[in-house]
This record gives C-alpha cells, sequence and structure tokens, in this order.
C-alpha cells in the first residue's frame, strides 16, 4: 500500500506542474494573440475599425470618378460606345428567308441521316 500511495502522490505533483506548464502556455499564446492582432490594423474581433474619410477628400474623389468618367466620353450611359458597338443591324426578309431554307435543308439531311442508320 505504501508502494501505491507513492505513486499517487507523485502523479498528483506531475499533474499539478502538468497544469502550471498549461497556464504558462495559454498565457503566452495570449500575448502573441495580442501582439498579432494590434500590429495587422485589426480590432480584437478580427474586423477592421471603420475609416473616416473627411469631406473634403469625399468631394476631391467624387471629382477625380467624374473626370475619369468623362473621359470615356460623356458618362456610363455612352460606355457602348466606347466599347466600339455601333448601331444595331437589321437584315432583310428575303435574307432571312434565304437563312432559314438552309437551316431546314441541314436539318433534313441529318433526320435523311439517322433513317439510314436505324
Amino acid at each position: 500500500m505504501a508502494n501505491l500511495d507513492s505513486v499517487l502522490q507523485q502523479l498528483r505533483q506531475e499533474h499539478k506542474q502538468a497544469q502550471i506548464q498549461v497556464e504558462k502556455l495559454k498565457e503566452a499564446i495570449s500575448v502573441i494573440q495580442g501582439l498579432g492582432s494590434h500590429s495587422s490594423g485589426t480590432s480584437a474581433n478580427g474586423s477592421r475599425p471603420k475609416r473616416t474619410i473627411s469631406a473634403v477628400s469625399r468631394r476631391r474623389m467624387a471629382q477625380a470618378q467624374k473626370a475619369r468618367w468623362a473621359k470615356l466620353g460623356k458618362g456610363p450611359q455612352s460606355a457602348s460606345k466606347a466599347s466600339g458597338t455601333g448601331p444595331k443591324r437589321i437584315i432583310s426578309i428575303a435574307a432571312r428567308r434565304k437563312i432559314a431554307a438552309a437551316q431546314r435543308a441541314r436539318w433534313a439531311k441529318v433526320k435523311a441521316g439517322k433513317k439510314k442508320a436505324a
């Protein structure tokens, strides 16, 4: 029994030392996390702090954006002209009928090929 008591006492001491070690590790982790979050510019919850921009800066940004749109060509509605698309082309009725007839002939050829295979 004396042998079991000494083993039990030794296990309790090792458990106590392990708990102390765990506490030291937790403390070191929290210190390192605190250093990391402050250096990256994030707040405690992980999101970036909200930036406030002065009215003068906002006005300057708006003027710069308007200048960019003006350079492209008088605003966003004329963006299609800037990309090079022209007016919509219209096909004549005769040309449409020719295209439709050619397509019908192609389908007839495909269907004829299926009948021969079957």
